[in-house]
């Protein structure tokens, strides 16, 4: 079945579009981001190979996008279920809009909704295959490190979130 999400039409307006083609077209839509986060740690998900963009790259805890007529606020605890196999209570933060070349023909257009919570006894090993191939908690320093030795390892919307907004990401950890 084809998923449908929230494309942001240039007038404004909310309408379904197909995920892939919202993708190949580089219109704007809807996303969430979840940030877990441990003390000072962050969990992170390298993507499955399946993945249609971005395979086998590291991101953030969590990242997908509401159905259409779905809200950011029941899409962030669903998808954690789906992904990662259980969920916790999620706070949003913050809204990051970007755009990036995904490769592939692909692009991301997302105004996101970013949420958090703090999460010590996750279960690194109940994640869907088809959805996640690992999880890894790491300090920012270790990803700093990580992204300074080897940015392609990380999916485009990681490297920007880490870059450009920085401070939302370092008020989590404090």
């Amino acid at each position: 079945m084809t998923e449908m999400i929230t494309e942001i039409g240039e007038d404004g307006g909310l309408r379904p579009v197909e995920k892939l083609d919202a993708h190949i077209r580089n219109v704007q839509h809807l996303a969430i981001s979840v940030f877990l986060i441990d003390g000072d740690r962050l969990l992170l998900q390298k993507r499955a190979a399946v993945k249609y963009h971005s395979g086998l790259l590291w991101a953030n805890t969590c990242c997908s996008h509401p159905r259409w007529n779905e809200t950011v606020e029941e899409c962030a605890p669903r998808r954690l279920q789906e992904e990662l196999g259980w969920t916790a209570p999620l706070t949003r933060f913050g809204e990051i809009t970007y755009a990036a070349d995904v490769g592939n023909g692909l692009f991301e257009n997302e105004i996101v909704s970013c949420f958090f919570a703090r999460a010590s006894d996750v279960p690194l090993d109940k994640y869907d295959p088809d959805e996640v191939a690992a999880l890894e908690w790491a300090t920012l320093d270790k990803i700093d490190a990580w992204l300074a030795a080897e940015p392609s390892r990380f999916s485009q919307w990681f490297r920007i979130y880490m870059t450009r907004h920085r401070p939302m990401i370092d008020a989590l950890i404090r």
